[in-house]
């Protein structure tokens, strides 16, 4: 055979080669980037899997609180009211297809018109001011005796019964819960010196049991004990409010208006304390230049990162937000955090479920004695909604 036969024989073979390789190389870059996507994927699953919050189980003795009696001695421990265990009974049911899936969510009946959940970790030196105003306006405002000032101003429009409506027409009466979340000082000992003052030397008139502690074994976070008192609130409206007394406590009527304004037909609102409007007025004025830029890069955060009614809130971070008894089951439940970051969560579950919210001016006021660190605990924030965004996008976090 002749060279010039053999030639182009063996420039197709090489062209062919060429091909083949050509398509395995293609064949190869695709799963090596198919693999790279999945390892990433996989990756990132597996770091916020082990960042994200998973809140401990409570213990035998934070199911329990001690209060004041009528004698002023201090009562033994009594076991807690939980309507969260009743609702996980339901949701196994529901499971079980035993009931239809929203009987899950009913909730059982207020026994108080108001429950006042108060976080405190070591706070025996802000803590009095705070229940002396919580106090003397809870009792004017929401007395066990019926009166007009608390039928015509402050009591909601729904039936008793515990779903759809928050059963507050029905109730009179409040309580405070006082969650002292592993403190090491003597928050407990002011607490109930408080009580026994009201009862004893005063002689305020309100119920055994209206006041109550309640003693985590270890620290949780202001989150975690937030969480831990709603489960076992009986109001038929349930507010968290800071221990240091910033908030201007009567302003709690309204947040009950902008609630009853609101709620949906099974009784379902959220009424969020802002302090948005003060900003600009002297007491954000002679915060630090580093504490104001860090309060608006968070708020930009936010504004990027959460839901769109979650973002619309123009403060997140108010320590005092209330909440409709038939809106607990569709957010407390399935609270994950338990630092700083709590209140995102709480109010992007509150969306999720279609729970109607409003924004609501409050009265505040800037208290010396703050544990948060602006620097390391804005950094911190700003990580716990990364995570907790990405937990619920990701399905680390889910509902049901």
């Amino acid at each position: 055979m002749s060279a010039e036969y053999i030639a182009p024989a063996a420039d197709d073979w090489l062209q062919d080669a060429l091909g083949v390789l050509r398509r395995l190389s293609l064949s190869f870059m695709l799963l090596f980037v198919v693999i790279f996507v999945l390892s990433s994927a996989i990756l990132l699953y597996l770091v916020i899997f082990i960042a994200a919050s998973i809140p401990r189980p409570a213990q035998n003795s934070e199911k329990t609180y001690v209060t004041i009696l009528p004698d002023g001695s201090v009562s033994e421990a009594r076991q807690l009211p939980c309507w969260h265990d009743n609702h996980l009974a339901l949701k196994e049911m529901a499971r079980k297809k035993q009931i239809p899936a929203h009987e899950a969510y009913q909730i059982d009946s207020p026994e108080v018109f108001m429950s006042v959940v108060v976080p405190a970790y070591n706070e025996e030196e802000r803590l009095s001011d705070m229940l002396e105003e919580a106090v003397e306006f809870l009792q004017a405002a929401y007395p066990l005796q019926n009166n007009k000032y608390t039928n015509k101003r402050l009591v909601g429009n729904g039936s008793a019964n515990g779903h759809g409506h928050t059963g507050a027409s029905s109730v009179l009466g409040w309580e405070i819960l006082i969650i002292s979340d592993g403190s090491t000082d003597k928050t407990v000992e002011t607490a109930l010196s408080l009580a026994r003052s009201w009862q004893v030397s005063r002689k305020v008139a309100f119920g055994e049991g209206s006041i109550r502690v309640i003693s985590l074994e270890k620290n949780r976070g202001k989150g975690g004990a937030v969480t831990h008192g709603m489960r076992h609130a009986r109001g038929a409206y349930v507010v968290f409010a800071d221990a240091d007394g910033a908030s201007k406590f009567s302003d709690l009527a309204s947040l009950v208006k902008g609630c009853q304004e609101i709620q949906d037909k099974d009784g379902r609102a959220v009424g969020i304390g802002s302090r948005a409007h003060l900003v600009g007025s002297e007491a954000v004025v002679k915060r630090s230049f580093l504490r104001n830029t860090l309060m608006h890069s968070f708020h930009l955060l936010l504004r990027l990162m959460t839901p769109a009614a979650t973002s619309k809130i123009k403060d997140t971070q108010c320590g005092f937000k209330l909440f409709s008894r038939p809106a607990l089951p569709y957010i407390i439940p399935y609270m994950h955090s338990e630092g700083w970051i709590f209140d995102v969560e709480m109010l992007m579950l509150a969306e999720s479920a279609g729970v109607p919210m409003k924004e609501v001016a409050i009265g505040w006021k800037e208290v010396k004695g703050s544990k948060l660190n602006v620097i390391w605990d804005s950094l911190g924030m700003a990580w716990g909604l990364f995570v907790l965004r990405a937990a619920w996008a990701t399905g680390v976090y889910k509902v049901d």
